[in-house]
C-alpha cells in the first residue's frame, strides 16, 4: 500500500479566469478555469513556480513552462499530453495531425478524447489543438478562452 501524497492548491487571476492549480509532493496535478478561488490556499514549491511562471506568461515573457508535471491518467493519455507539450508556442495542430505523429492516424477519436482529458490546462497547452480545416473545436475551458489563448500566443510569433 502506498502513502498517498498530500494535495496542495493555489490560485491565479489572469485574463481568461481564476485559474485552480493543485499539485502533490511530486508536481502539478491539476490546472482548471474557477469563476472564483473557492478552496482555502494551501501552496507548496511547484505552485508557487506555476504562480510566476503563469504571471511571466500572461505577461508574454515566457514561451514554455518549466514547471514539474504530475498529471494522473492512462499511458495512452500521458503519450497524447506528452506529444502536446512538443506543439511550440504560438503554433496550432490538428487532431490529425497529432495521431499521425502518434503513429496511427485511425486514433484520431482516442486523441480527441485524451485531449479533452487534460487535467493541467494551457501549461499542456491542448488548446493549440484544431480542427484539421483550422476551425476552433472543444475545449474544456470554453471556446472563447482556446480563441483568446491562441490569439493572445500568436501576437508575440514573428
Amino acid at each position: 500500500m502506498t502513502k498517498e501524497s498530500a494535495t496542495y492548491v493555489g490560485y491565479i487571476s489572469s485574463p481568461v479566469g481564476w485559474l485552480e492549480i493543485k499539485a502533490n509532493d511530486d508536481g502539478i496535478t491539476q490546472v482548471e478555469f474557477k469563476d472564483e478561488n473557492r478552496l482555502p490556499e494551501n501552496t507548496n514549491k511547484h505552485i508557487e513556480k506555476a504562480i510566476k511562471e503563469f504571471t511571466e506568461y500572461f505577461e508574454g515573457k515566457r514561451e514554455k513552462f518549466t514547471v514539474k508535471l504530475n498529471p494522473r491518467g492512462t499511458d495512452f493519455q500521458k503519450k497524447v499530453w506528452g506529444e502536446l507539450l512538443r506543439i511550440p508556442f504560438g503554433r496550432t495542430t490538428s487532431y490529425f495531425d497529432l495521431s499521425n505523429q502518434l503513429g496511427d492516424v485511425k486514433a484520431i477519436r482516442a486523441v480527441g478524447t485524451a485531449n479533452g482529458k487534460n487535467p493541467i490546462a494551457i501549461i499542456i497547452p491542448c488548446h493549440r489543438v484544431v480542427g484539421r480545416d483550422g476551425s476552433l473545436t472543444g475545449y474544456a475551458g470554453g471556446l472563447e478562452r482556446k480563441k483568446w489563448l491562441i490569439n493572445f500566443e500568436q501576437q508575440f510569433e514573428q
